[in-house]
């Protein structure tokens, strides 16, 4: 099920990237570049094409026969812009968008203190789990691929609050790595927000206001979670 929903989305997201360009008639004769001026043959174009990460623009509009440019984009852009084009996952009921939530201080595996109010000036992604949630199992790999984008960032916190022991998340991270920084015994946390669905994301900006926030996991999650992180990052 979860694959016929990425190849609908793929396919609704080719015919988007069509609308962009209003008009536009290609055919196999149609003379086309990429963004480095070279000239493709046929299959050169259809290989793009098919992978469906692409968006096309008239070189000169208004011209007749004028040469097309396709772009090829990465899967972070097409993620991005598949985002800005499909549903938004409801927010969850624990947080308020635009507000602060309630400071917290927790110590991560390594024994790092984090206070929730101190990182301001940071953009923080707080994602709430528990070992045995079949969801946020499911999640952890797309959310460590997040975390590897941003990896070169200073100026973005993950962090992952799980109601287990200490010695539990030990041991799962290690058969299953988690590149958040894990925060162990967080009950008391969830419980100050009134958190009762998991997993439950929020993304907080600069000024520790909420941006995002969604309980459970989605095929969309992942998109929304990249696009409010690059919002508040500018």
């Amino acid at each position: 099920m979860k694959r016929l929903i990425f190849i609908l989305a793929g396919l609704f997201f080719i015919r988007l990237a069509f609308a962009q360009v209003p008009g536009i008639r290609l055919t196999d004769e149609s003379v086309v570049k990429d963004t480095s001026g070279k000239v493709l043959t046929l299959a050169e174009r259809k290989e793009i094409m098919a992978r469906g990460r692409y968006v096309l623009r008239v070189e000169k509009p208004g011209s007749p026969n004028s040469t097309i440019i396709i772009r090829e984009l990465s899967e972070a852009d097409s993620e991005r812009r598949m985002a800005a084009n499909t549903y938004k996952p409801q927010a969850s009921g624990f947080f308020v968008t635009g507000r602060k939530p309630s400071s917290f201080s927790a110590r991560d595996l390594q024994g790092n203190k984090y206070k929730l109010k101190d990182l301001e000036g940071k953009v923080v992604v707080l994602n709430f789990w528990f070992i045995n949630c079949g969801p946020c199992r499911k999640e952890i790999p797309e959310l460590n691929k997040i975390v590897e984008e941003y990896k070169d960032s200073s100026n973005i916190v993950f962090l992952a609050i799980a109601l287990d022991e200490q010695d539990e998340v030990k041991s799962f991270a290690e058969k299953m790595p988690f590149n958040y920084q894990l925060i162990a015994n967080g009950r008391y946390i969830t419980q100050n927000y009134g958190i009762n669905i998991y997993p439950t994301h929020a993304v907080l900006d600069k000024e520790g206001k909420v941006l995002f926030h969604t309980s459970g996991f989605g095929p969309t999650t992942g998109m929304w979670l990249r696009k409010t992180i690059e919002e508040a990052v500018r």
